[in-house]
C-alpha cells in the first residue's frame, strides 16, 4: 500500500472529525475567498457542499451549501464574497485544469 492509499484506511470517525474541523475552519476564515481557494487548490466551500451531496446528504444544493458555509449561502455571499478579479479567474481556470476533470 502506498501512502496515498492510506487515507482510505482511516477510521470513518477520524475522517469525519478531520472534515468537520476543516469546515469549521473555513466557516471562521471568511477572508479565504472561494475564488482564491479554487485558484490555489482547485476546490472551495461550494465543492465541499457538492461532495457531501455526492456522499449521500439528502438536502438540495442550497441546503448543502448552508451546512458548509454555516449560514444560508445567499447570506454568506452578501456578507463575505467579493467580486472576482480577472487575475483570480485566470488562476482558477489554470488550477481547475489540474483537477483532471473532477472538482
Amino acid at each position: 500500500m502506498n501512502d496515498s492509499d492510506r487515507i482510505d484506511t482511516l477510521d470513518d470517525a477520524v475522517a469525519a472529525a478531520a472534515f468537520r474541523r476543516l469546515v469549521h475552519h473555513l466557516q471562521k476564515r471568511h477572508d479565504a475567498q472561494n475564488i482564491d481557494l479554487m485558484g490555489l487548490a482547485g476546490f472551495c466551500r461550494n465543492c465541499l457542499a457538492d461532495w457531501i451531496r455526492d456522499a449521500g446528504f439528502e438536502g438540495d444544493k442550497m441546503e448543502a451549501r448552508a451546512v458548509i458555509h454555516g449560514m444560508p449561502f445567499d447570506e454568506w455571499k452578501a456578507k463575505y464574497q467579493t467580486e472576482a478579479t480577472p487575475e483570480q479567474m485566470a488562476r482558477m481556470e489554470e488550477s481547475l485544469k489540474k483537477n483532471g476533470g473532477t472538482h
